[in-house]
């Protein structure tokens, strides 16, 4: 698993005083504040260069004020002046821009939480990995959009990804490193909250009831994504591309109780798992101080307290998402990217309530079937197709064309 722990290198102040020195991006999402969280539960351990947020100027400012950071960068250049003005007389330096939340990355700290939602986080990962940093991974999108060019990069540059998510951090935690061992990885889903609703029932599930997880806290994008179960076809791509597995080995199960965050099922039989409480503290805990360990803050789990552990296969049918994540992962070129556009896209539509639940992967297959498939041999290559395939899913939403699907 050469992609999750780089070049091996040890963690930066291991055995000395110093604090590692850590830059945030996407800091007031739901992983940024619990990042956040986790350093103000060691202090002394870590100290923070940077943060980012997208338009939440008062946020940012109160955040960085609140971690003592250096630099505070907000996407929404119209923002610059709210943020300016709530960081008067601080010392923290503000800027405002696609090019300032980049430099937030690029700026001098031991590893960078990357923990923007969505293909924004692209090229900012990027700019950590190119100057060979740690990278806390909590973007799977990026893996999505340009996985081949972001796993060739950290060997170039001997950047390390230490994946953030769950389920992937928990593969990460009982993986043995030896890549012929493993017969498959098994990912966790709870199933979101239509797990057991009819097709008509999501035909008719508004924002307000698609927003609500039954077990996780998260921001609104990846709140929906779960409800479809795009998240875990996101996640079954990530996987795949960061720990170098074939499709067929990367397998879902369907656990509503979110304790077992994902398996590693070996050729000799066994199964290893990572169990905790469902809480981002935990995985963001052991990324921030790998290899070593530290206080989440997290409530610790009580096996003795739970009456049942239940786990059942996903549904393709109710949930197409997940079909559609795999076809593309084995397509490969373009389409992972493209899959990711689309989804993006209409996931804001449903939240507009411009089209409803079920037509979230039908825009998504529209897109596919409609936009072009190249090769992807560049980031630029990347960003250039994301931004097409947003165009397509623009055209389906607007064209109507999945009312089909309801």
């Amino acid at each position: 698993m050469k992609s999750a722990v780089g070049n091996g290198a040890s963690r930066p102040g291991t055995g000395t005083p110093d604090p590692r020195v850590i830059s945030i991006l996407g800091a007031t999402g739901s992983v940024g504040t619990s990042t956040v969280e986790v350093i103000a539960a060691n202090p002394g351990q870590f100290a923070v260069e940077a943060v980012t947020a997208g338009s939440n100027a008062e946020g940012l400012a109160q955040l960085a004020r609140s971690c003592g950071a250096r630099y505070a960068a907000i996407a929404d250049e119209a923002a610059y002046g709210d943020l300016k003005r709530a960081l008067g007389g601080s010392g923290i330096e503000a800027a405002a821009g696609e090019a300032a939340v980049i430099e937030a990355a690029r700026r001098p700290s031991d590893m960078v939480m990357a923990a923007i939602v969505g293909a924004a986080g692209l090229a900012p990962t990027m700019a950590a990995i190119e100057r060979g940093a740690q990278v806390a991974f909590a973007n799977k999108e990026v893996l999505v959009c340009a996985g081949p060019l972001v796993m060739a990069r950290l060997g170039e540059t001997g950047a390390v990804l230490l994946p953030v998510d769950s389920e992937h951090n928990a593969i990460f935690q009982v993986y043995s490193g030896r890549r012929d061992d493993i017969h498959r990885l098994i990912l966790t889903a709870s199933g979101g909250p239509f797990r057991s609703a009819t097709r008509e029932q999501m035909a008719a599930a508004t924002p307000e009831t698609a927003l609500k997880h039954p077990v996780w806290s998260m921001g609104a994008k990846i709140s929906i994504d779960s409800a479809t179960m795009m998240n875990k076809g996101l996640e079954v791509i990530e996987a795949a591309y960061l720990f170098d597995m074939p499709e067929p080995q990367v397998d879902v199960l369907v656990h509503p109780q979110s304790i077992v965050h994902s398996l590693v099922e070996y050729k000799d039989g066994s199964i290893l798992a990572q169990l905790g409480s469902p809480d981002m503290r935990t995985p963001i805990a052991h990324a921030l101080a790998w290899p070593e360990r530290i206080s989440s803050g997290a409530e610790r789990l009580d096996l003795a307290a739970m009456s049942s552990l239940s786990f059942e296969a996903p549904d393709e049918v109710r949930f197409p998402a997940l079909r559609l994540a795999r076809q593309s992962l084995k397509a490969g070129g373009g389409a992972p990217t493209v899959l990711n556009a689309a989804n993006e896209m209409a996931v804001a539509a449903f939240l507009e309530r411009r089209i409803g639940f079920l037509e979230i992967a039908a825009v998504v297959e529209e897109t596919l079937g409609r936009a072009a498939l190249p090769q992807v041999l560049t980031i630029d290559d990347v960003i250039a197709l994301d931004r097409e395939a947003r165009q397509v899913a623009s055209g389906v939403i607007a064209d109507g064309l999945t009312r089909r699907a309801v």
